[in-house]
Parts: structure tokens; sequence; C-alpha cells
């Protein structure tokens, strides 16, 4: 396709509308004000319990409850989503449960064994069983024996309306009993899947608490004039959209709302990039100073423009910027986002600027805060160390970008036509694409710069 059809053409058109992403941030805010204020409606209310805001670690939790259902009852009122051919439903031909009884028995086998593997990973990683991880425990400890039960019910119904019931969990349920034959590949895809759900999933909730209590509790009052104060309180409330959405399109992954992974990555340095920048991995890496830790007598922006006011407010509002982009890129999402899925493809919001807002924000972010290059002593080769070792991490996240876009290359036409689109099309992608051109030598083929 020559760069003038692509530059004519309209950008596709995404699988997640604006809508359900904005229902959920407002739902999100007006819990969040809900508790807030909770001492006050409990009162008007004379509600029993303590006068106080509701800052605990299952009010976090149960923000997933109230944010996620808003999102889901837009997507299926609104945007209809459950009509959908992707979603591999036809609601108008159902089958009578005795026609898909076997099946559906193979997909529970399969379904509930694969949830004991995660139980058994779960038990043998000494690392789910300390710090912020042992809320993530006991949630899913307390959703198990619901979710062992209400999937019956949920099977038995979904298998009678699809249209290919037997798909990648019945593969692996039917390895497992041995009565019908079964796909190694599908089998393969289903533990993609479900290894990224396990993995991320556990991570997500386990985070939830710690943000969701400081912006619940905050002062906004006492930190009018304090930039580094009022600027850390906003990143913290960006992170808990991040958080909160994230988390709920990690529990959604529902076929009825088009938001089942379709596929988990398949590359293996794919997973190497994503999940080196996570617990437990982190902790030997970005998160220690013996590997990849680039803050090691860093003075930081706060130290750093301690003197200059201004310059202060101006430093917190750009770091702000950056972190609402990274939070933007989270919710445009709406109920799909994952790491490591194809789950359609999103090509609104911040994505219509660059293919990767998250990566490039998040980075940025880091640089701007951590200034690696300011050292407290003063010393070159620490300064030297530092910035090498962020430009380290920023590299891996290069890396996990385009592992991303070789998966969802390989999987969506419209995907496809979204890449070159950007190329030709998105200021940011384009800009990027132009540098790398021109570093290039002339005799090597063309890579995007994203």
């Amino acid at each position: 396709m020559s760069n003038a059809q692509t530059f004519g053409r309209a950008r596709p058109v995404s699988d997640v509308s604006a809508g359900v992403c904005l229902s959920g941030l407002a739902a999100l805010f007006m819990w969040i004000m809900i508790c807030r204020n909770w001492a006050s409606i409990a009162d008007a209310f004379a509600l029993p319990g303590p006068r106080a805001p509701m800052s605990g670690p299952y009010a976090s939790v149960a923000t997933l409850l109230v944010t996620g259902s808003v999102m889901a009852l837009w997507s299926v009122l609104v945007d209809k989503v459950h009509r959908r051919s992707s979603t591999g439903i036809d609601w108008s031909a159902p089958r009578r449960l005795s026609e898909t009884l076997d099946i559906s028995i193979t997909k529970i086998a399969g379904l509930w064994a694969t949830w004991a593997v995660i139980g058994f990973y779960y038990c043998i990683a000494r690392w789910y069983w300390d710090g912020q991880y042992l809320f993530a425990m006991d949630v899913l400890g307390a959703a198990a024996l619901p979710l062992f039960v209400l999937s019956i019910p949920y099977i038995l119904w979904l298998d009678r309306y699809m249209i290919e019931p037997r798909d990648h969990v019945w593969h692996f349920g039917a390895m497992l009993i041995g009565r019908e034959p079964w796909d190694g590949d599908e089998v393969k895809k289903h533990w993609r899947a479900w290894a990224i759900k396990g993995f991320f999933g556990a991570f997500m909730i386990s985070i939830l608490p710690p943000g969701f209590a400081q912006v619940v509790n905050a002062d906004f009052g006492a930190m009018e004039y304090d930039p580094v104060a009022l600027g850390s309180t906003l990143i913290a409330g960006l992170f808990v959209i991040d958080v909160q959405i994230g988390t709920v399109g990690y529990l959604l992954t529902f076929r009825p709302l088009d938001a089942h992974i379709r596929s988990g990555n398949p590359f293996l340095g794919g997973w190497i990039a994503a999940l080196i920048c996570y617990p437990p991995f982190v902790w030997g890496t970005m998160g220690r100073a013996d590997v990849l830790g680039y803050e090691v007598n860093t003075v930081g922006w706060a130290g750093v423009l301690a003197t200059h006011p201004v310059l202060l407010w101006g430093w917190a509002a750009m770091m702000v910027f950056l972190t609402a982009v990274y939070a933007w890129a989270t919710f445009a999402f709406g109920i799909r986002f994952s790491n490591l899925t194809y789950r359609g493809v999103l090509t609104n919001g911040p994505y219509r600027f660059t293919r990767h807002p998250a990566y490039l924000s998040k980075n940025l972010f880091w640089w701007a805060s951590t200034l690696p290059f300011l050292v407290r002593d003063g010393s070159l080769t620490e300064a030297v160390r530092n910035t090498v070792l962020l430009g380290m991490v920023s590299g891996i996240y290069y890396w996990r970008a385009r592992t991303e876009e070789a998966h969802l290359l390989a999987e969506d036409p419209k995907y496809r036509e979204y890449y070159e689109w950007m190329g030709e099309n998105a200021l940011i992608t384009r800009s990027l694409s132009w540098i790398g051109r021109r570093l290039q030598p002339r005799n090597q083929p063309l890579q995007p710069a994203e």
C-alpha cells in the first residue's frame, strides 16, 4: 500500500468505544467521592457503623464491582457488544442443553483443573505470601468457591449459544479426560491466556489498596500551596484510575462482553520483556540497586527544584500530565485492558497519536522525576551509571512494544491497517519514524521507530 493511499484513508474504527471508558471513569469518581464523604452520608441516612472515610482495602475491591458493573452495562446496553460476530455467539439459535452437555462438562473439567494449577502455583511461589500479595491471596481465596460454583451455570448457558463451543478450554479438558481428539495448539493458547490472568490478576489486586487509601484520605486543602504534595497526590489519583480500570479489564474477560482473550502473545521475547517489569522479577532488576537500579543517590525533581518555586509548579504539572496520559492509555481500553493479549484493536484515545502512549509517557515520567544524572555527592560515575541503567529500562520497554506489535500484526488485519495509518498520519509516531529513518544507514531496510 502506498503512502498516499494510507495518508488519505480514515483511521480504522476502534473496537472499544469512548463511551464505555468515560462511563467507567465517571463511576470510579462517583464511588471515590462516596468513600471520601462516607461520614456525612452515614449521618444523613442514619446508617450504622463508623463515621469515617471508606479507605480500607476491601473498599478498593468494592470499587471494582461498581466500576466494572457500569462498564459492562454500557457495553451491553449502549454498545451492544454481545451482538458482534467477534464474540463467536449466535443468540438466535440456541441448542438444547442435551446437545451441549458433554461439551460443557469437558470445559468445566478443563477450567477447574486450570484454576487448581494456578492455585498450586500461588502456594509454591512464596512471594505471594508476603507483603502486598497477602491481600490478593485473601481476596482470591474468598472468591474461589463462588467462582467454582458459578462457572457451572455460566458454561452450561453459554455453550448453548456459542457457534463453536469447543474452544481453548475445551481442548485442555479433552486432553485431561482423554475421550476425544484435542489440538495441542489450542491447549497452548488456553494456557497462555490463563497464565497471563493468573500472574497479572494477583499483582493488580495486590496494588489496589495503597493508592486508593491515599486518595480517599487526602486533604487537598492542606496541600493547596505545596506543589510537591499536591502533584504527588494527583499522580497517586491517576494511578488509582490506571490500576482500577486495568484490574477490571483482567476480571471481565467474558465472551458475551466481546472482551475474551483471543490469544496470548506467542513470542518468548514478549513474555520476558513484560515479566521483567513486574514482581517478583522487578525486585531483581528495576526495584533494587544491584542490577538496574537507576535512582541511587539521586536528588529527584523535588530536591533539584526546591529553591525555584515557579519551576517546581511547572515540573509538577508536567509530571501530572504525563501520568494523566498513562492513565488515559489504560482506561481507553475499557474492559479489555490486559498485558500480553489480543482482545481487539484500540485506535482511539491517546492511541491516535502514538501506538504506545503508556510506555512513552511512563518512561518520560521516570526520566523527569528521577533526573538520574543529578546525584547527591556529585559522583560522575554514579551519574553515568544511573543514566545508562534508566536507558536500559527504556530499552526494555521499546523491546516490549515491538514484541506486542509483532503479536498484533500477526493476528488482525485491522491492526495492520492501523499500524500503517499511524506511521503516516499520527503526529508522534510519524515524527519518531522520521527520526528512525534518519538514524539508519541508507543500505538498511527501514524499521518503524516505535
